[in-house]
C-alpha cells in the first residue's frame, strides 16, 4: 500500500485541451474536393489529416472543443494506491491471473468509503477470466500493460439474462459474464497510459461461425445499474461481443479511446449504449464488424415491459469503419423508447451505412429527438438509412401490433463521396414516422439512378442533393425543422 503518484493519475488523461478546425469551411473545402473529382481515384480517406485529426489547419482559428465529459462527477484522488503485483500477478502472458484479479479487488473493496481505491497494472500481458469491478475504485492500466481474456469458457461464467431483453441475445437462457463486469457501483474509473485491454474474442467468434456457441457471449466490459462512470485512455481489442456496453446506468463518460476488431468479427460493436441516460461518447476510434456505436433499450416485450429509455446522449467526434453496419445507429433493439439523442462531427468510410435508424413490428418503444449533424462519408454504401424487418424477436411471446413511433429525427451539414446507394428510408405500415428533417445534405458520386426510395414516412427538406422522395418535400420550412441544427 502506498501513496497516489501523481504521474500515474486519471486527471491527466480526463483533462487535456483539443484544437479542432470549425466545420463551415470543412463543408467547403469537401465539396470543392468533390467537384474536382479528386476522390473518383482514391480508395484511401480522402481528407488531408489536419482535417480529420482536428489539428490546426490552415487558416484556422484554434479554439475549445466542445465536450459532454461533465457527465462523470469528479472524483477525490484514490487514498490507496497498489499493484496487480502486490497480490501476485505474473504479467507473462501464460500465467492465469483470474483469482488474482479476484482478490486485488475483494481487498480494494474495503476502502470505497474511506477514500476509494486505484489499482495499477504494469507493463506486462496479464493473462484473466471475468472480474468485478467494485465502487469508489480506479482500474489503471500503465504504458504497456495489456490485460488478455482468457481462452477457457469457464473462466467467464453463466449469469442471468437482461430483464430487459429476457434472454440471452443470441441464445435462450442466460449468457456469459463480460472479462471486465460491475453491477450496482458509484464512481468507478477504468482507464490509463494508453494501455490495452485484449478480449481474444477469436475463440468465441469461431464458436459463433461453427454454430456450436451455446450461451450468448460476453461483453469486453459491462458496468450495469451503475452511477457515474469513466472509461478513457485505453485500446479495447477483440471483444468476444459488443465491446463496452454501459446498461441501466447513468452519468457514463467514454472518451480518448481506441476500439479494434477484425472487420469481419461477428457482433464486435464498439460502444452500445443501453437503456442508460447521461451518456458522453467523445474522440474516440473504432474499427468492428458490427456498428461503431448503437443506442438501445432493450427488446420487444420484455423492453416495453421494463420500460427503460435511453436519452440524454451525446456523441461527439468518433470516427471509424465498419463493412457490415453503421456508424452510428438507433436501434434496433429500442422497445424501452429512446429520445433526446446528438450526434455530430462524425466520419466514417468504407462502410455499409453512415447513420442508421432501425427498428420492427414487435419492438413498440419510440424514437424521438434524434440530431445527426456535421457527418462526412467516404465510399459508405448507404449513406442514411431506416430500416425494418429484420424479423428479430426474443420469442414467440411478441406483439406484432407493436409498432414503434419515430418523430422528430433531424440529419443536417452532410457530405457524403463516392456512396452506391441513395439513401433508403423504411417506415412501418401503421406506425408513425414523422417529422424528419433534412438539411445541407450533399451525396456526390450516386449514379442518375439511385434515387431515393422512401415508404411510410414523412417530413421536410431543404438544400438537399440529389432531390429526395416527394415524401420529403413538404411545402414551406414547419418550426420543427427550422429549429434543427
Amino acid at each position: 500500500m502506498r501513496k497516489m503518484n501523481p504521474a500515474k493519475s486519471f486527471w491527466g488523461v480526463l483533462t487535456g485541451n483539443v484544437i479542432r478546425p470549425s466545420w463551415a469551411p470543412l463543408i467547403l473545402l469537401f465539396a470543392l474536393l468533390a467537384i474536382l473529382s479528386v476522390v473518383q481515384f482514391s480508395n484511401r480517406p480522402v481528407f488531408r489529416a489536419w482535417l480529420i485529426s482536428g489539428s490546426t489547419g490552415p487558416g484556422d482559428v484554434a479554439y475549445e472543443p466542445k465536450t459532454c465529459a461533465g457527465f462523470f462527477g469528479a472524483v477525490p484522488m484514490r487514498k490507496v494506491v497498489m499493484s496487480i503485483t502486490e497480490f501476485g500477478g505474473v504479467g507473462d502472458g501464460k500465467t492465469s491471473n483470474t483469482e488474482t484479479f479476484r482478490k486485488a479487488v475483494r481487498h480494494m473493496q474495503v476502502f470505497g468509503e474511506k477514500g476509494g481505491s486505484q489499482l495499477n497494472v504494469p507493463r506486462g500481458r496479464w493473462l484473466t477470466g471475468s472480474f468485478n469491478l467494485t465502487s469508489n475504485f480506479t482500474l489503471f492500466l500503465e504504458e504497456g500493460a495489456v490485460i488478455l481474456g482468457s481462452q477457457d469458457p469457464e473462466e467467464w461464467p453463466i449469469i442471468e439474462p437482461l430483464p430487459s431483453y429476457g434472454r440471452g441475445r443470441e441464445r435462450l437462457g442466460g449468457r456469459h459474464i463480460s472479462l471486465i463486469h460491475g453491477d450496482g457501483l458509484t464512481n468507478v474509473v477504468i482507464t490509463g497510459q494508453k494501455g490495452t485491454i485484449d478480449g481474444q474474442g477469436r475463440m468465441w467468434w469461431d464458436l459463433w461461425w461453427n454454430r456450436t456457441l451455446e450461451h450468448t457471449r460476453g461483453h469486453l466490459v459491462e458496468i450495469m445499474n451503475s452511477h457515474n462512470i469513466l472509461i478513457s485512455n485505453l485500446t479495447f481489442l477483440n471483444s468476444p461481443f459488443w465491446t463496452i456496453h454501459p446498461v441501466y446506468c447513468s452519468n457514463v463518460v467514454i472518451k480518448d479511446m481506441t476500439i479494434l476488431a477484425p472487420l469481419n468479427a461477428p457482433n464486435t460493436d464498439g460502444i452500445d449504449p443501453d437503456s442508460s441516460t447521461n451518456v458522453c461518447i467523445e474522440d474516440c476510434y473504432i474499427e468492428s464488424g458490427d456498428d461503431l456505436v448503437a443506442v438501445k433499450s432493450g427488446w420487444d416485450q420484455y423492453g416495453i415491459a421494463m420500460s427503460r429509455p435511453s436519452s440524454n446522449i451525446i456523441v461527439r467526434r468518433v470516427s471509424g469503419t465498419t463493412p457490415t453496419c453503421s456508424g452510428v445507429g438507433i436501434g434496433s433493439e429500442m422497445s424501452g423508447g429512446i429520445s433526446n439523442v446528438t450526434v455530430e462531427d462524425l466520419h466514417v468510410w468504407d462502410s455499409a451505412s453512415g447513420v442508421r435508424i432501425k427498428s420492427d413490428k414487435g419492438r413498440g418503444g419510440y424514437i424521438a429527438n434524434i440530431s445527426f449533424s456535421n457527418i462526412t462519408m467516404e465510399r459508405v454504401k448507404i449513406p442514411i438509412r431506416f430500416s425494418r424487418g429484420s424479423n428479430d424477436h426474443p420469442d414467440e411471446g411478441w406483439d406484432p401490433k407493436a409498432v414503434p413511433k419515430v418523430k422528430g429525427i433531424s440529419i443536417s451539414n452532410v457530405i457524403s463521396l463516392n456512396s452506391t446507394k441513395g439513401p433508403i428510408l423504411e417506415g412501418i405500415e401503421d406506425a408513425i414516422f414523422e417529422e424528419i428533417c433534412f438539411k445541407n445534405v450533399t451525396l456526390l458520386g450516386l449514379a442518375p439512378s439511385m434515387t431515393w426510395k422512401c415508404e411510410f414516412v414523412s417530413g421536410f427538406s431543404s438544400q438537399v442533393l440529389p432531390m429526395p422522395c416527394p415524401h420529403l418535400q413538404n411545402n414551406g420550412s414547419p418550426s420543427w425543422c427550422s429549429h434543427s441544427s
